[in-house]
């Protein structure tokens, strides 16, 4: 098991040039060129999670399909799909080159079920950050730009932040030796409230780990007002949708409107389409938010 408090001195140690390269500018938030895309559209895996589920397409498959059904050059993993495999270097050298082959882009891997990385108990916050290591190493392997955790916690409003904070910090820490990002999505529980999560940012204050606002995920907090809150520390974005209007709209969210707050932060990285919706079957929901996207990018181009 790695010794954090070794990591941490090691960390420490770091150049500052290292602590600038895992700001990650170029990979996660993209500064925009004249000739670039005002953002690049990438297609998360659980927008397929049924079909994966049911066995109908091997996560070896996943970037072949992103590219060839949906024409998408850009994928983001979830490890659920391949949860034996973060120390299979064999699978994930072929994963790797099966993304290159077909000229797919690995942007992050989405990790689910390590534990609690703000657990009030030592012991099991612990065994969560180290659980986390061997999926940052797998995302350095298939070159991706960052992992995407969550930051669950219990307790009072600030001491769960306290307490997710301590967990990202450490994370974070060991991630940046490898140059790699830790970014939080608002993921249920207090992680849903923009101004905790926003809060919990400010308290770890690294180059390294940031957010991953999620259109759909703020539950009954202003998602909009959630989404200003986020974006300063956004090196991803998730365009949740559910299902579409007669005019190709998302009925439950504007695009429009968080697309221009993410513009206004200066965002120009990838967007993730995450559909999850059941009115359209996930090949269907998938072409639906990318027309609305490619739609709103090219009107907010003009």
């Amino acid at each position: 098991m790695t010794d954090t408090s070794h990591t941490r001195r090691t960390f420490l140690a770091s150049s500052a040039a290292i602590a600038a390269t895992a700001c990650l500018p170029r990979s996660a938030r993209s500064a925009r060129t004249a000739d670039s895309p005002l953002f690049r559209i990438s297609l998360a895996q659980w927008s397929l999670h049924r079909a994966l589920f049911a066995g109908e397409l091997d996560n070896l498959d996943f970037p072949r399909s992103a590219k060839q059904d949906y024409g998408i050059e850009a994928v983001e993993y979830v490890n659920q799909f391949f949860k034996d495999k973060a120390r299979d270097t064999g699978y994930l050298t072929e994963l790797a080159k099966r993304a290159a082959d077909e000229g797919v882009t690995n942007v992050l891997i989405m990790c689910d079920g390590l534990g609690n990385l703000g657990d009030p108990d030592d012991t099991a916050r612990k065994k969560a950050i180290e659980n986390h290591f061997p999926w940052v190493e797998a995302a350095k392997r298939l070159g991706c730009h960052s992992v995407r955790v969550n930051a669950a916690s219990e307790g009072s409003f600030l001491e769960q932040q306290k307490l997710a904070a301590d967990g990202l910090t450490r994370l974070a820490e060991y991630a940046a030796q490898m140059e790699m990002a830790v970014i939080v999505e608002n993921h249920g529980g207090l992680s849903s409230n923009g101004q905790w999560l926003a809060g919990v940012m400010r308290l770890v204050d690294r180059p390294n780990c940031g957010t991953l606002p999620d259109f759909g995920n703020f539950h009954d907090y202003d998602r909009y007002l959630g989404m200003e809150e986020l974006m300063p520390f956004a090196k991803g974005i998730s365009a949740k949708s559910y299902e579409f209007d007669e005019s190709g709209g998302e009925v439950r969210t504007d695009f429009a409107r968080m697309l221009k707050l993410m513009l206004a932060a200066g965002y120009h990285g990838w967007v993730g389409i995450e559909y999850e919706g059941t009115t359209l079957a996930e090949p269907e929901g998938i072409r639906a938010t990318k027309r609305l996207l490619e739609r709103l990018r090219a009107e907010l181009a003009a």
